[in-house]
């Protein structure tokens, strides 16, 4: 059987608040199991990386700019 985690363990697996699991968990974007209704919420490690999957983003560059920082300028 696939180890469970917790709400805290996951949180903190994730660096997320436990309020923010819970939000992600509300509204269907983390996959989690819940044996009775209103007792212990648990989470499984494939879900926990599904969601980091889910929540990844690729950086989109602008190609006139070679960083992302803004140019220095001299303000004498």
């Amino acid at each position: 059987m696939e180890k469970l985690y917790t709400r805290k363990e996951a949180a903190s697996m994730l660096g997320i608040s436990m309020n923010s699991l819970d939000i992600a968990r509300n509204t269907g974007a983390i996959a989690f199991i819940q044996y009775v209704p209103n007792g212990h919420v648990f989470f499984t490690e494939q879900a926990l990386q599904d969601y980091v999957e889910k929540s990844t983003h690729q950086v989109v560059r602008d190609p006139r700019r070679p960083t992302y920082r803004k140019p220095w300028t001299c303000k004498r």
